[in-house]
């Protein structure tokens, strides 16, 4: 691999628990409100809306929506498919805005404070910049920029998203690294020259739902983020120190 200079990372569920942190914020809600409601399944039909709302908006059956925006329309379905009466607007918003308020794995704080000593992180996700600001404040997460979709208004896996980061970073593809639990999210940053890591969440679909993933095909695979940061700086320091002022070839027009 070329030297790595930059990390970009997905969020949903390769640095944040978006199911485990649903159930829970609505096992809170029902216990207000005097719901009885699956709210695992409740997170799964939310999630599993995810890409077909997307997949209208690459198709232009519907205008640009950020992901917020699909996400409320999708709410609005979930609540009359599971029976949900009583919330008025300000807590259909606040229930719609538990995106913003994913919990990262245990796995994250020590791991992305490890990479940050040595590379310049970076979200790459289809989340809002809002969402994913609010998020990084409430869960303390070191990025060193936001790259979100919605700044060139498309979808993953679109390549404009992808290259979106070696672009604003002047870097070429090849030293961006994208770090991502979806081999599909990977296999898409590498068709534009990005070098991939695969990183392992057993349990991003819950406890006995895991699915068996190739893990072939990428440049690292690691269990969590503290052994990608092992494995990666461990490269770095076996590979030597880059020297200072050495020439970098022309980045590709």
């Amino acid at each position: 691999m070329k030297e790595i200079r930059a990390l970009a990372f997905d969020v949903f569920g390769t640095v944040v628990d978006w199911r485990a942190s649903i159930i829970r914020e609505g096992e809170s809600l029902g216990r207000r409100k005097g719901l009885s409601v699956n709210w695992a399944a409740f997170a799964d039909a939310w999630r599993a809306g995810y890409q077909p709302s997307m997949e209208r908006v690459r198709r232009g059956e519907i205008p640009w929506t950020n992901l917020d925006g699909l996400h409320r329309a999708l709410l609005e379905e979930l609540l009359e498919k599971f029976g949900i009466e009583g919330l008025d607007e300000a807590e259909k918003d606040h229930l719609n805005k538990v995106w913003h308020r994913l919990a990262p794995w245990p796995d994250v704080p020590e791991g992305l404070a490890r990479l940050r000593e040595r590379y310049v992180l970076a979200t790459l996700s289809n989340g809002n910049v809002s969402l994913l600001v609010e998020m990084a404040k409430r869960a303390s997460l070191p990025w060193d920029l936001i790259l979100s979709a919605e700044l060139v208004r498309r979808y993953k896996p679109d390549p404009e998203v992808y290259l979106m980061a070696p672009r604003l970073l002047d870097l070429e593809p090849q030293e961006v690294m994208m770090v991502a639990a979806h081999p599909d999210d990977l296999r898409a940053a590498a068709e534009v020259g990005l070098a991939t890591a695969l990183v392992r969440r057993p349990l991003e679909f819950g406890p006995g739902r895991s699915f068996r993933i190739p893990e072939s095909g990428f440049d690292l695979v690691a269990g969590d983020f503290v052994e990608l940061a092992q494995r990666l700086l461990g490269r770095e320091a076996t590979a030597g120190p880059r020297r200072r002022g050495a020439p970098r070839p022309p980045s590709p027009g």
